[in-house]
């Protein structure tokens, strides 16, 4: 049996559009067989873990979005797989001026999504973002 998602939006809870479609779904459902991909949080560190982007949360999103992006296609999966994302943002303020740049790389799975406002280890990181995701076993 394929995997199936299904996603919701519950009548009478908002939901946020942009560039006319939602930004996040309240509810994705899966069910069938598969592969469950879990992707730790991403900084936006390059390949010899140089922060990208310092002071820079545009840059920082999109070094996120591919690190995410190599880590999914590692496992089998696209960025359109991803069933639930949780944000973390130094300023939130600040990250949701680049609403673009998310759904540059999480619109076509319009996951849910958590998004909050912290402290992150690194004093240079602005944004990291987990993910995860479900493929077809």
């Amino acid at each position: 049996m394929a995997i199936k998602r299904e996603k919701i939006q519950p009548a009478g809870v908002h939901v946020v559009i942009r560039a006319g479609q939602p930004a996040y779904t309240h509810v994705v459902t899966v069910s069938g067989t598969g592969k469950m991909i879990f992707v730790a949080g991403q900084l936006a560190r390059n390949a010899q873990g140089v922060c990208v982007g310092k002071g820079d949360m545009r840059a920082q999103i999109e070094q996120v979005g591919e690190n995410i992006k190599t880590c999914l296609e590692a496992a089998g999966a696209t960025l359109a797989d991803i069933v639930k994302t949780n944000t973390y943002v130094t300023d939130y303020a600040e990250f949701a001026k680049h609403g673009d740049m998310r759904l540059r790389y999480f619109g076509p799975a319009t996951p849910t999504s958590t998004t909050v406002q912290i402290s992150l280890a690194d004093p240079d990181a602005m944004i990291e973002i987990e993910a995860i995701a479900v493929v077809d076993g």
